[in-house]
């Protein structure tokens, strides 16, 4: 019964998701970010104060980084047999910088899992407020439309991680020289197959299932730390639309008064969970644009080093299209959090009517003003905040890194 509960609760968000698209009139009950952190709960995987109190759950937590760990180190040792062979070490650094990625970040929320859970429950209280608002300004298919569209990304994402994880663990059968999922060594020869067949065997489906899972729980990580900035951007929205329709639904000053004191105290509470968020996730933005920029750079490294054999440049081409793909994806929404946040000073301005309100009320609109004229971004210092701007910066470091290894090679 428990595993149904697990997996009924790791395809919740699908399940749901296809009965709203078949029924227009049905809306969800949560926020994207809910579903997501129900996939990662039903991992066992979900590291807050309270999950890790429930039975064998702080013993898995442990027990999945250890073993991690091991994957890594053992992937950090099996470079020494690919000393000579500039093509295999490549391949090699990128699916250690890929590890690398994933063991960081279970390492990350181990401390910061509270602090997640914390933000998530803020944007689940507010979530009725962005179906509908404090006005009678109806917001519910602006709502559908970003609920589907996450919907959508996900069964993408999924899809392609599906495809992604067979043709990684079934690697060994199709590729020459390549007895394990990841290149891996260990002592006494453990890794090999015809020394060890038995060791080999506990250690390709160790991978394999690593693998699977480490993956799986990246992409649930991800998933979560995109809908929560999407929902603070739909919030944006929905202030400005609230502002825009001010007047709407005021009898006199008094409700005029109460609604835009309302606004003023959404506005803050928005810049506040946005200020909490970019703390939470300091560390891993700062690691995420640090591991996409060095899986372009290594990408560009060796495929102008094998430009010859075009088996080998198509590898690598795709991994820098993954990563550039990843890092646009962050770009673009810290870019359409700061593009909508200077929205809300020009809805602010337009709510202004001189033969409406009371001098209180224009204070309240001034304020909105003020506070909005500094854009809400995406950043974790000392890093530039994320944007379509910085990003073409880093697009143009990476031609330039380019055009400098052909001049060098030829």
């Amino acid at each position: 019964m428990e595993f149904h509960g697990n997996l009924r609760l790791f395809l919740l968000f699908f399940i749901e998701g296809w009965k709203i698209y078949r029924n227009p009139q049905l809306e969800s009950g949560h926020t994207p970010v809910y579903y997501w952190r129900g996939k990662m709960k039903a991992m066992f995987f979900y590291t807050t104060t309270n999950e890790r109190q429930l039975p064998y759950r702080s013993i898995w937590h442990t027990s999945a980084i250890i073993q991690m760990t091991v994957l890594f180190v053992s992937m950090l040792y099996a470079l020494t047999e690919s000393v000579g062979d500039n093509v295999q070490i490549g391949r090699d650094l990128a699916f250690i910088i890929g590890v690398f990625y994933i063991i960081f970040k279970m390492y990350y929320f181990l401390w910061y899992g509270d602090a997640l859970d914390e933000v998530i429950n803020d944007l689940e209280t507010y979530h009725p407020w962005t179906l509908k608002g404090p006005s009678k300004v109806n917001f519910r298919p602006r709502k559908r439309w970003y609920f589907m569209m996450g919907l959508i990304v996900a069964s993408i994402w999924s899809i392609f991680l599906c495809i992604f994880v067979v043709l990684l663990i079934t690697s060994p059968i199709w590729v020459q020289q390549q007895n394990l999922p990841f290149h891996a060594a260990f002592p006494f020869q453990w890794h090999n197959r015809s020394i060890h067949p038995i060791s080999h065997a506990v250690i390709y489906l160790s991978q394999s299932f690593l693998v699977a899972y480490g993956i799986t729980w990246l992409l649930c990580m991800e998933g979560l730390s995109v809908s929560i900035y999407a929902e603070i951007t739909f919030a944006i929205e929905v202030l400005c639309l609230e502002l825009r329709n001010l007047h709407q639904g005021c009898d006199g000053n008094e409700q005029l008064r109460m609604k835009t004191n309302q606004i003023v105290m959404i506005h803050q509470k928005i810049i506040e969970i946005l200020n909490r968020i970019n703390n939470v996730f300091h560390g891993t933005l700062i690691m995420q644009m640090s591991v996409n920029f060095s899986l372009v750079s290594l990408s560009v490294l060796e495929a102008m080093e094998a430009r010859r054999d075009p088996k080998v440049v198509a590898q690598f081409a795709v991994l820098m299209i993954l990563a550039l793909g990843h890092l646009s994806m962050w770009s673009f929404f810290g870019d359409m959090i700061s593009r909508e946040s200077l929205k809300i000073a020009g809805a602010a301005y337009e709510a202004y009517d001189p033969n409406k309100g009371s001098k209180e009320v224009y204070r309240d609109l001034c304020l909105i003003v003020r506070r909005a004229q500094k854009p809400l971004i995406m950043r974790a210092s000392p890093f530039p905040s994320f944007n379509l701007i910085n990003y073409t910066a880093i697009l143009n470091q990476c031609y330039g890194i380019l055009t400098f290894l052909l001049k060098t090679l030829d």
